[in-house]
């Protein structure tokens, strides 16, 4: 229970305990009506005060026209007119209705937690050769820690001894353990399973993946959607609306009915409790709240409602191609010399690309069998989106695509099989080509053919040639592919999209985060794959799917539809039973308890079906 629930239960208990003597008071004895009046207002100060301690406080910031502000309105005005035990009970009900409101939602973002309770308790230091526990706040890089079967992984570390397999459910919605040996890297949050390992820290604790994930998912609820941005305004203009609807009822029907003037004052009040908007200001932030904790237990992180109301309206979606689509690991398929022996060409390609951590440098090194002798190299220079050039030898190599080829005015034949070619110069002249492909991810087969049903639109960016983009393209079904673009392009071609697009469409873009930073940051969506423990995903992105699967996107978009589902339903059952109610107090056929018993039954309602989204059933829909 939240500070705030506890508070609001103690006056709740304080102001029914005097409540319930003051009527048991009146009841049994008769009492002077001033008598009368100074027993219940005792017991309707215990159970106000907080109200206007908060409303006091509004008004200071001009944002008083609140439901609260109609409470009071309506509980003074039944003192005004002598229905003491009337306004008395319609204050705790409606301070009950907000100890329900306050334990809902500290119940929802308990078991959001819950979901994703990932914070480390503690960490075993290494000393020496003995062993300290420690706060994880307090290690420092490079220190080693030892890490028992059983134990949350403290901060982002590297194993340093011993194999094992570590539990990355609680980050990633992955089942299946991870197998881990020397030189793996460790995220904060998973769990070691079944050995003892020793690691070293790489990450201080609030720089680790547990740390930012929990930061990003305590603070989603802050970037407020559409709805509940209208929730806000709707209050705003409702409030002084349904005012002006019960001053017009105490004025107008005593001029032309004749029942007394009373009666009609009281049904005004009335009105004012029937129409308060409880049950929909609490119930629209919690489905929003459910959805964002549902997407966390998938292993999808959304920072924000407003995120997560975005992506229902999203028609397009634009996919990065390496790394994205594909699995980033590149294999050679073959080697072409020219005027050069095979292995040559090889080891010349090797060693011009042995300092890049770029994927196909890493499948050069794999292919060439050993590390290379980087003494052989100097005067490196990585020219982005075209390739490297180097000295090897002495002699002046390029090794590039075909935009590299063309700017040094080279000859070289043009390679038409699908796959990337990285073409070799030495000293100027064409010394071959080698063939490099990647393989598609068999998860990216399901996404496609899923968003083939939904009629969505499907575009792929990449770097890579015609013939390499083409092949992809074919076998996904993809509706639009651009190639051989500069990392400047795809920027400048994404802007283009979102200028061409019609009023209400949203366009994502998804890239693997680490090297599509800038356009993953001018889609209207960012959706970042595999953002485990990359930096640039977690600030550039707006929904991170913490593992390689790229049909996560499938349960994001399901559970997004849901949530604004269950919204709609809420607004609209919440604004219906306003208007009934409303109407039946002015016609006199509900009392102030009623009117109040009523909302609380609608706010239940709307809760239950907001709570229901934090178990959503993702794969039945």
């Amino acid at each position: 229970m939240t500070g705030e629930a506890k508070k609001r239960g103690i006056e709740i208990g304080a102001g029914a305990l005097l409540y319930i003597i003051a009527w048991g008071i009146t009841y049994n004895w008769p009492v002077q009506e001033y008598a009368e009046t100074i027993l219940f207002l005792t017991a309707y100060a215990a159970l106000a005060a907080s109200v206007y301690w908060e409303q006091m406080k509004k008004v200071l910031k001009r944002q008083f026209i609140d439901e609260d502000l109609l409470m009071i309105i309506a509980t003074l005005g039944a003192f005004f007119v002598g229905r003491h035990k009337e306004a008395v009970a319609a204050m705790l009900f409606y301070q009950i209705g907000k100890f329900v409101e306050d334990l809902s939602l500290g119940r929802t973002k308990k078991s959001i937690s819950k979901f994703i309770d990932i914070r480390p308790e503690y960490a075993n230091l290494k000393v020496g050769n003995t062993e300290k526990i420690v706060p994880p706040q307090k290690l420092e890089k490079n220190q080693v820690i030892v890490l028992r079967p059983g134990e949350k992984i403290p901060v982002d570390c590297v194993v340093t001894l011993g194999n094992g397999t570590v539990d990355m459910k609680a980050l990633t919605g992955e089942s299946e353990p991870r197998s881990v040996k020397i030189g793996d890297r460790l995220y904060s949050g998973s769990i070691n399973l079944n050995s003892v390992l020793e690691a070293k820290v790489v990450k201080l604790y609030n720089d680790s993946t547990a740390a930012k994930i929990m930061r990003l998912v305590e603070s989603a609820n802050e970037k407020k959607s559409d709805s509940v941005h209208f929730a806000d305004k709707f209050t705003k203009y409702y409030t002084p609306l349904v005012i002006l609807i019960a001053l017009l009822t105490v004025l107008l029907p005593p001029m032309i009915f004749i029942e007394a003037r009373s009666e009609w004052i009281y049904r005004g009040l009335i009105i004012l409790v029937a129409a308060c908007p409880c049950g929909l200001m609490v119930s629209i932030p919690m489905a929003f709240l459910g959805g964002i904790g549902a997407a966390s237990k998938q292993g999808v992180l959304i920072k924000g409602s407003a995120f997560l109301e975005e992506l229902t309206e999203v028609d397009t979606f634009v996919f990065d191609k390496t790394g994205t689509l594909t699995e980033g690991v590149f294999h050679v398929r073959e080697i072409v010399p020219h005027n050069m022996d095979r292995d040559e060409l090889l080891e010349i390609a090797a060693l011009a690309e042995s300092y890049s951590n770029h994927p196909i440098a890493i499948s050069l090194e794999k292919e060439y069998g050993k590390k290379p002798d980087r003494s052989r190299v100097e005067d490196i220079e990585e020219q982005p989106g075209y390739g490297v050039r180097a000295r090897i030898d002495g002699k002046e190599v390029y090794v590039g695509n075909t935009r590299m080829m063309n700017r040094q005015g080279i000859f070289y034949e043009p390679v038409t099989d699908a796959g990337t070619a990285v073409y070799i110069a030495v000293d100027g002249a064409y010394a071959g080509y080698i063939l490099i492909s990647d393989v598609i991810r068999e998860d990216a087969y399901k996404l496609f053919r899923w968003m083939h049903r939904k009629n969505m639109g499907t575009v792929m960016f990449t770097g890579d040639n015609e013939q390499a983009a083409e092949e992809v393209a074919h076998r996904l079904h993809i509706e639009s592919v651009y190639a051989e673009l500069m990392p400047e392009n795809k920027v400048a071609l994404l802007q283009e999209f979102r200028e061409n697009q019609f009023e209400g469409e949203k366009l994502a873009f998804v890239g693997d985060g680490i090297n599509d930073a800038p356009v993953l940051s001018r889609a209207d969506i960012g959706i970042a794959m595999g953002g485990l423990g990359a930096d640039a995903a977690l600030e550039a992105a707006d929904i991170i799917l913490m593992e390689d699967e790229p049909s996560r996107i499938i349960s994001a978009m399901r559970i997004a539809r849901a949530t604004l589902r269950s919204v709609r339903q809420n607004m609209i059952f919440a604004i219906g039973m306003k208007v009934l109610l409303i109407i039946m107090a002015f016609f006199g056929f509900v009392t102030m308890q009623n009117a109040i018993i009523a909302d609380m039954v609608v706010m239940l309602i709307n809760i239950l079906n907001s709570f229901w989204m934090l178990q959503y059933p993702v794969n039945g829909v």
